[in-house]
């Protein structure tokens, strides 16, 4: 007998109600049926997958093996069902959207708004750290969109044939813990933070010369900076280990404030991209207009952001 998937749905089921009567019960079998069905699964696979007590069924290691590998399988094929229900009603004249990104906010928020005005469209993103990855995408035909940033006024990625335009300005702010002594003020002096470790997300800008340049002119030297993924900065964040760099439009996160630099020493530029030639000007213009509008938005959903506009008279 060949294994198959609906062989793994069981196995699953058994694990999840814990008793062959119970999982009997859920998959509308009688429990010999099952029992049997169980026996021809194990005799495939080449072991027990259960061993049977007083308090119902424990999965031998065989059997975790199976389950942890049925993690991964089933929710696989499930979303690949779906993924080919969707393709296959779609109509054939229907846009096509590949949209490349840095991490952040806006990439997810572009992609709701355009999932609004082109709901026939079929979106597919690709994330990177390096916005000359992102380029290299577009410049290959990979993506027909890109959102990537540059530091102030700094050249955008380079490549033959793209076209950059500016989305927003933002300052760059520092994230700290909700304890930190300096949490309660407006807004942070760089030199209040001179003896504060740092953590930021990679990149391949000019970014850490321009921070560390600021720095230089506050009168300081930083004395670490991790360079770490999100997640990971938000925990170093969180804990006091170190305070963060990140975009105004940085989303309210427990345990966590943001404020602005006095002076706004560091200021991040978003920019759209795509390639001149490939690109309609329509279907460009649509995704800009929409890339605006999507970072007017998640800038409206951060308080500290907002104050900082209304301080500023920005609109």
């Amino acid at each position: 007998m060949e294994l198959e998937l609906r062989h793994l749905k069981t196995v699953r089921a058994i694990a999840d109600a814990g008793s062959l009567t119970r999982a009997a019960t859920a998959l509308g079998l009688a429990q010999p049926a099952l029992s049997a069905q169980l026996k021809r699964i194990e005799r495939a696979l080449g072991g027990a997958l259960f061993v049977r007590g007083r308090h119902g069924v424990r999965a031998t290691a065989l059997g975790e093996l199976v389950l942890e590998r049925s993690r991964i399988v089933l929710p696989a094929v499930t979303e690949l069902q779906q993924e080919a229900v969707r393709f296959a009603r779609a109509p054939r004249t229907a846009e096509r959207l590949r949209l490349g990104g840095t991490h952040g906010p806006l990439l997810g928020a572009l992609v709701d708004r355009l999932a609004g005005v082109a709901p026939d469209a079929r979106m597919t993103t690709c994330t990177s750290w390096s916005e000359r990855e992102l380029a290299g995408q577009l410049a290959e035909g990979r993506l027909d969109f890109a959102l990537a940033g540059t530091c102030g006024s700094a050249s955008p990625p380079g490549a033959e044939g793209l076209v950059w335009r500016e989305v927003a300005v933002d300052p760059v702010f520092v994230m700290m813990r909700e304890g930190h002594p300096l949490a309660r003020h407006a807004e942070v002096d760089l030199t209040e933070l001179a003896a504060e470790e740092w953590a930021c997300v990679p990149g391949d800008g000019c970014f850490g010369d321009c921070f560390t340049a600021s720095c230089a002119r506050a009168g300081f030297t930083p004395r670490r900076m991790y360079e770490t993924d999100t997640a990971s900065l938000v925990h170093l964040v969180q804990v006091g280990r170190a305070v963060g760099l990140c975009r105004a439009t940085f989303p309210t996160t427990p345990g966590i404030v943001t404020r602005p630099l006095t002076g706004t020493p560091l200021a991040w530029r978003h920019l759209l991209g795509w390639h001149a030639v490939t690109q309609r000007q329509d279907v460009a213009a649509t995704v800009l207009s929409q890339a605006r509008m999507a970072h007017a938005g998640v800038a409206a959903s951060s308080d500290s952001y907002t104050e900082w506009l209304a301080a500023h008279r920005v609109p």
